[in-house]
């Protein structure tokens, strides 16, 4: 059961981007619905995403958010990984649990014609190679699933890693409406729906009766569709509940801290070379796209901190 669709033009005004999570019949389904057309467009403008690449990000980001939903701790992280040999490269997104998410692809310029139904070719822009899902729950060593990419399509490929890796009937839908001339984002969002395994045939049928019969995703938040209104119509006739309602947002947690200690674990003869260029050096962020600059100054301070450092271990 999947759901992965977008359309390249048209469009109304987004709502505040949000996530809500839901149950139905009598616990037998659980379900997700998110609204990211904020969160999408933050992505678009710091990355300089084209059309195609905005659709790539912009789904795998709307289904990091409902996965990271699902997590049990306020510092557990989930990360969305695609390995594909396509021609936008790796798309890397990571969740937490409080609604941030954050994420990049490898080439954000990509250009590629629409696809046989007139939509963004995505699975031709991630191509085949593997899905990698990581849940670092603050362990010794973080949870890690991995699947083959079977459409490149995002949905297709969540539904199927919840199926293989997780064993979970689930139905996931998703999608990016980009204005074509203007590239910025109109809708984005998507949903997830998962059988629990005590879960009646009667059930089953009148959810896939449900998912046949729906609007893709973006038509649906297009036509003022909110996320409730979402898992209403997939769970029609199943009495829904809305359990949670939460806020989401583009979210990096970098700093220029952080980017000093990478440097640190560089090592001393690494720090040293670069100390000894004598020029000031800038890192950028990936996730979020932000520059961090240290001086000649600074890289000797932090040549310093990292000699103490293995003279301490």
């Amino acid at each position: 059961m999947e759901n992965n669709n977008e359309q390249i033009h048209g469009g109304a005004a987004a709502k505040e981007d949000y996530l809500i999570r839901a149950t139905a019949a009598d616990d037998a389904v659980r379900a997700f619905a998110v609204t990211t057309r904020g969160v999408t467009e933050e992505a678009r403008r710091r990355h300089g995403l084209s059309p195609v690449a905005s659709a790539a990000l912009g789904r795998t980001m709307a289904a990091a958010l409902m996965m990271g939903a699902d997590l049990k701790n306020d510092t557990d992280v989930l990360t969305i990984r695609f390995t594909g040999d396509g021609p936008i490269g790796t798309i890397t997104v990571t969740a937490d649990a409080k609604g941030g998410v954050k994420g990049y692809v490898d080439h954000p310029d990509v250009i590629l014609p629409p696809n046989a139904q007139g939509k963004f070719d995505v699975g031709t822009a991630v191509g085949h190679g593997e899905l990698h899902i990581m849940k670092d729950l603050g362990l010794k060593e973080p949870y890690a699933g991995t699947v083959a990419i079977q459409t490149g399509e995002i949905a297709e490929d969540i539904t199927y890693y919840y199926a293989a890796s997780e064993q979970i009937p689930s139905s996931v839908g998703l999608g990016v409406l980009v204005n074509r001339r203007e590239k910025k984002i109109l809708q984005a969002g998507g949903f997830i729906v998962q059988l629990m395994p005590f879960a009646e045939e009667e059930t089953i049928s009148a959810l896939e009766k449900n998912l046949r019969g729906i609007d893709a995703v973006t038509k649906m938040l297009s036509a003022g569709d909110t996320p409730e209104q979402m898992l209403e119509k997939v769970l029609a006739g199943l009495n829904p509940v809305v359990t949670e309602k939460n806020p989401v947002e583009f979210r990096c947690n970098c700093g220029k801290d952080r980017y000093e200690r990478a440097l640190v674990l560089l090592g001393r003869d690494e720090v040293q070379k670069i100390v000894d260029d004598g020029e000031p050096v800038e890192i950028k962020c990936q996730f979020c796209g932000k520059k961090y600059s240290f001086s000649p100054e600074e890289l000797r301070a932090v040549l310093s901190k990292t000699a103490k450092t293995e003279k301490n271990s």
